[in-house]
């Protein structure tokens, strides 16, 4: 067995018993008992953060890594990822950013130059996808992605796993798929997120491309794509929080489209959420009240 092939199985039998050992917690098979809302027995959302909850998003303590702006509104990457996408969309989504002061717009890489543009005098920044929205690109093409869209001016990388490798147990390469992406970020002092679309995955490959995107020094982890057959939801979010530990962050994207949404994700462990819902979030905080989504944002 060649060097390279024995890595990879003691990677991936490593990574197996971690995964066997974080579902048997999970799953309330070593330790206590499930809780009745995500099957998560211990730091679940009621008993970890039910009095922030119920003080209201106002009151929640928990902000976004990266510098971004503090408070509900610094929780979110607002977000506009469809294919139509329009110019004067986009310069809508970054005059919200900006009066609401989200931590970032989340936009398709043909629109980052202008986003950084329109918001360079702002606390805001530009976050975008790389491999989007189905991850099965090859690592350079991605690595040469993050390159472009960071001379662009974007701050923040979401990246997509390349979710089929996952699936077949080639955890070499999903490994690295994350470390081209997560080393260019390093080196240019950008935040990288790694998309393992959870919908897609069994709890147990969850918990590889967790590990994986750890391992490979990533700064977050991110549930969702928005447009595969799931979005984010509290189990997976608190999953995802329990394999990556308190220091790196863990963002659900997908459906979060109100006020209760939010405040589950973060009580769940998540430290950012893309929302495309944004300026509803933020006005029912100071409103009090929920107001209807909007339809067709693609998130």
């Amino acid at each position: 067995m060649a060097t390279g092939e024995h890595h990879s199985v003691d990677l991936a039998q490593l990574i197996a018993m971690l995964a066997e050992e974080v579902i048997a917690q999970t799953r309330g098979q070593s330790r206590g008992q499930r809780c009745a809302c995500h099957s998560v027995p211990d730091d679940c959302c009621p008993t970890r953060m039910q009095p922030i909850v119920d003080a209201g998003a106002a009151r929640i303590g928990v902000h976004a890594s990266g510098g971004a702006p503090k408070g509900v509104a610094g929780l979110i990457d607002h977000t506009l990822l469809k294919a139509d996408a329009t110019r004067a969309e986009i310069d809508q989504l970054c005059r919200e950013a900006a009066e609401f002061q989200f931590a970032t717009v989340c936009i398709n890489p043909a629109w980052v130059a202008r986003a950084a543009s329109l918001l360079r005098s702002t606390p805001v920044a530009v976050c975008t996808v790389v491999g989007f929205p189905l991850g099965a690109t090859t690592p350079d093409v991605k690595a040469y992605e993050t390159r472009r869209v960071i001379f662009d001016g974007a701050k923040e990388v979401d990246m997509v796993i390349n979710v089929g490798a996952l699936k077949s147990g080639d955890v070499r390469l999903v490994e690295k798929d994350i470390e081209v992406v997560a080393a260019v970020c390093r080196d240019a002092g950008a935040i990288s997120k790694v998309i393992i679309e959870a919908a897609l995955l069994t709890d147990e490959e969850k918990v590889t491309a967790c590990t994986l995107a750890k391992a490979a020094g990533a700064d977050f982890v991110k549930t969702s794509t928005g447009f595969g057959p799931g979005g984010a939801t509290v189990a997976d979010v608190a999953l995802m929080r329990r394999v990556v530990g308190p220091e790196m962050g863990v963002k659900a994207a997908g459906g979060v489209r109100d006020l209760a949404g939010l405040q589950a994700m973060v009580a769940a462990g998540a430290t950012r959420v893309g929302a495309s819902a944004g300026v509803k979030i933020v006005r029912e905080v100071t409103t009090g009240k929920s107001e209807p989504a909007t339809a067709g944002k693609g998130y």
